[in-house]
C-alpha cells in the first residue's frame, strides 16, 4: 500500500530514495527496504521498522554506491511485518529486483504452480510471487524484462504499482500501475520514481503520472516509453508540471505536520473559494459545475460515496444539499456500495470524495456508477490523481499536501468545496432567498477569520486533553450538522490516540449508550447556540444526572451550558449550517493534545495509512 521510490541517473542513489522514503512515511507503514546496484552487484538491505532503522542497517551491512536504487516502505498484507517480509524482493536467480504496492488477489495457485516448477519462496508475500512469475515468462520465452513484466501481469489479478529491475539489463527500470498510483519524474540524464511526487520535488518539476493499466520503460539516455499492458499499444505519455514545492512538505517549525496542517485551515478553506466566491457581487463560479449544470438540475438525487473522514464530510454535505439545494441525498460508505448491487440510473449524481484521489474502495464505486450510466463528480485534493482523471468532472480543493495520516484540513476544505456547490444548486434552482444565498456567501467568505479564532483554543484544549489523557473510552454527540462533526471527533481520537472513541447523534444516547455513562467517561458535546440548542442542553442535563464528565464546544458567550459542563471549549458564532467548519477545530486540537501526552506517533499512527489503495 505504501511507499515507493526509484533513482536511475548520473547521481548517487541511495541518499536520494532514502531521503524520498522519510517524505512517503506519512502513508503509514511498518517496514523499509533498499537495493543498490553498483554497476556489478545487486546491494539490499530490509527491516522491520522505520527508515530511520533502515539508515541504520544498511550503513552496516552494504555498500551504499550506486547510481542505480529502489526502495520501499511497506504496510502489512500478506504476512506479519518482519526483515523477511520487507521489500525489495529478489527473484530465485537473484537477478531480478521487485518492489511493489497493492495485492496480488491470484498469488495463491500462481504460488503453487510455480513451487510445481522448482521456485523456492522465503517470504509470505504476494510480491515474492510476482517477482517470480516474471523470471519464469522471461526464463521460459527468452524475452527482455519489459515484455516479461507485461507478459506475467496478464496473468495477475488485482491491484499494484511495481518497480522492477533486472541486472542482466542494468540501464532499465520498468514500472507499471493498476489501481496504485505511480509517478515518473524526468530530469536531465536522469528519471526518479515513486508513489507521489514529494520524493522528487527538488530535481525536476516534470512529471508523467501512470494511469490505470500502463506500464513505462524507464531507460537511461532514452526517451520514456509507456505502454498499455492489455495489448502492448503505446501511448504517448502527457508531462505534467508539478505545483507542489518543497515549503509545503516541511514542518515549517511545528512540532509535527498534524499540527501545521490543523493550523494551516484558515489559509486553505480561503485558498479553496479563492477565484470562486464573490460575496460582494454573489457569485459563485466553479467550471466543473457550471460546465455540468443542467446534470445536477435535472438529478433525481445525489449519492455521496466516500471513505472516512471524507464519508464525514459527505454527511454534512447531505444536510447542506438537501438544506439549500432541495435534492434528495444518500451517503454511502464506498466500500459497501460497491459490493450491494446498488440501483443507480442516469439521472443520478454521484459525488465521490477522496483527499488522495487514489482510494480504492472510492475508484471502485465510480467506476460501477459510470458503467451504470450515472454522471460522476470528484472532490480531491491530490491534482492528477485517479479519481480526478476518472470523473466526468470535479473539483480541486486546493489543500495543499497533507502529509499527516490522519486528515483535518482535508476535512474542513471538501466541507467547503461541497458547501458552493449546494450553494450554487440552490442559486440555480431558486431554493434559497436571495437574502439567505449573499447571506451564507459572506458567511463563507469569513469563514478563514472564525476558523483562526477558533484554533486560539488550542490552549484550553491542551489543558482538557492533560485531565484525559488516560481515559479508555470517550463519547462524542452532537446534532443536525454536528452529528457528523462529533462522528469525525471520535475518528480523530481513535486514529492517533488509541482510546476508543464513539461518535452519537445525541438524541440517539438514551437509546443505548448511556448505559455506559459513569463519573469515567468523558463525554464530548458539540452545542452551538445555532440549531438544536435547547434539545442538546436537555441532552447534557440527562448526562449530568448520571455523573458524566462534560467537555462542551459552545458559542463565545454562552452561560446556560456552561452552568452543566465540567469544561468548556468557546468557538465563535456561525450560521448553523457552516458551523461544522468551526466546531471540528477544538476537537482536532484536543485529539492532538492526547496522542502527544500519550507518546503516541501523531502523524504515523499504528496501523494506518495515507492512500488507501487495497481493499
Amino acid at each position: 500500500m505504501c511507499g515507493i521510490v526509484g533513482y536511475i541517473g548520473y547521481r548517487e542513489a541511495y541518499p536520494i530514495v532514502i531521503k524520498g522514503l522519510k517524505r512517503l512515511e506519512y502513508r503509514g507503514y511498518d517496514s523499509a527496504g533498499i537495493m543498490l546496484y553498483d554497476g556489478a552487484n545487486i546491494k539490499l538491505s530490509k527491516t522491520k521498522g522505520k527508515v530511520a532503522d533502515l539508515e541504520a542497517k544498511a550503513n552496516k551491512e552494504i555498500t551504499i554506491n550506486g547510481t542505480i536504487g529502489i526502495g520501499h516502505t511497506r504496510w502489512a498484507t500478506h504476512g506479519v511485518p518482519n526483515d523477511v517480509n520487507s521489500h525489495p524482493h529478489l527473484s530465485n536467480s537473484g537477478d531480478l529486483a521487485i518492489i511493489h504496492n497493492g495485492i496480488i488477489e491470484n498469488y495463491a495457485p500462481l504460488k503453487e504452480e510455480l513451487i510445481k516448477r522448482g521456485y523456492v519462496f522465503s517470504s509470505d508475500t504476494d510480491t515474492e510471487v510476482l517477482v517470480n512469475l516474471i523470471e519464469e515468462v522471461q526464463k521460459n520465452e527468452k524475452l527482455k524484462l519489459g515484455k516479461a513484466v507485461q507478459i506475467a501481469l496478464n496473468q495477475v489479478v488485482g491491484a499494484y504499482a511495481i518497480a522492477v529491475f533486472d541486472k542482466k539489463n542494468p540501464d532499465e527500470i520498468v514500472v507499471a500501475r493498476l489501481g496504485s498510483p505511480l509517478a515518473i519524474g524526468i530530469g536531465e540524464g536522469e528519471y526518479f520514481i515513486a508513489s507521489d511526487a514529494s520524493p522528487f520535488i527538488e530535481y525536476t518539476s516534470n512529471a508523467v503520472y501512470l494511469e490505470d493499466g500502463e506500464m513505462a520503460n524507464i531507460r537511461l539516455h532514452k526517451p520514456l516509453k509507456v505502454r498499455k499492458i492489455k495489448d502492448d499499444s503505446l501511448v504517448d505519455p502527457y508531462i505534467q508540471e508539478l505545483q507542489m514545492n518543497l515549503e509545503q512538505i516541511e514542518k515549517a517549525g511545528y512540532d509535527h505536520f498534524m499540527l501545521k496542517e490543523i493550523y494551516e485551515q484558515p489559509s486553505v478553506i480561503k485558498d479553496t473559494y479563492r477565484g470562486r466566491l464573490n460575496a460582494n457581487e454573489g457569485i459563485i463560479q466553479m467550471s466543473g459545475v457550471e460546465d455540468n449544470l443542467g446534470k445536477f438540475l435535472n438529478a433525481d438525487r445525489i449519492i455521496i460515496v466516500a471513505c472516512g473522514t471524507s464519508w464525514h464530510a459527505g454527511l454534512v454535505a447531505e444536510y447542506i444539499f438537501e438544506e439549500f439545494a432541495r435534492i434528495s441525498v444518500e451517503v454511502e460508505y464506498a466500500s459497501e456500495f460497491r459490493y450491494r448491487n446498488p440501483i443507480i440510473n442516469s439521472r443520478d449524481v454521484v459525488i465521490a470524495i477522496s483527499q488522495s484521489g487514489e482510494t480504492a474502495d472510492t475508484m471502485a464505486a465510480i467506476k460501477l456508477a459510470k458503467e451504470q450510466g450515472a454522471f460522476v463528480f470528484g472532490v480531491c485534493n491530490v491534482v492528477g490523481s485517479s479519481i480526478s482523471r476518472e470523473t466526468h468532472a470535479g473539483a480541486y480543493t486546493h489543500a495543499g499536501p497533507e502529509i499527516g495520516v490522519a486528515s483535518t484540513k482535508a476535512f474542513t476544505t471538501q466541507i467547503t468545496v461541497l458547501t458552493m456547490i449546494a450553494l450554487r444548486l440552490a442559486k440555480a434552482k431558486g431554493t434559497l432567498s436571495n437574502s439567505d444565498f449573499h447571506m451564507y456567501l459572506q458567511e463563507l467568505e469569513i469563514i478563514p477569520e472564525k476558523v483562526k479564532e477558533a484554533l486560539e483554543t488550542n490552549d484550553k484544549a491542551k489543558e482538557i486533553a492533560a485531565t484525559f489523557k488516560d481515559a479508555s473510552n470517550c463519547l462524542y454527540l452532537g446534532r443536525g450538522y454536528n452529528f457528523p462533526v462529533a462522528l469525525e471527533g471520535a475518528l480523530k481520537l481513535k486514529e492517533i490516540s488509541y482510546i476508543h472513541a464513539e461518535g452519537y447523534p445525541a438524541a440517539e444516547m438514551k437509546h443505548g449508550p448511556i448505559a455506559l455513562i459513569d463519573d469515567q467517561m468523558p463525554v464530548v458535546i458539540i452545542a452551538p447556540k445555532q440549531g438544536h440548542y435547547d434539545k442538546i442542553v436537555s441532552n447534557i442535563q440527562e448526562i449530568k444526572s448520571r455523573s458524566g464528565r462534560i467537555i462542551a464546544v459552545v458559542t463565545k458567550g454562552d452561560t446556560q451550558v456552561r452552568e452543566l459542563a465540567d469544561y468548556v471549549i468557546e468557538i465563535p458564532e456561525t450560521s448553523d449550517a457552516l458551523s461544522p467548519l468551526i466546531t471540528t477545530i477544538p476537537l482536532q486540537l484536543l485529539s492532538y493534545h492526547i496522542a502527544v501526552m500519550r507518546g503516541c506517533n501523531v502523524d504515523q499512527p499504528r496501523n494506518l495509512a495515507k492512500s488507501v489503495t487495497v481493499e
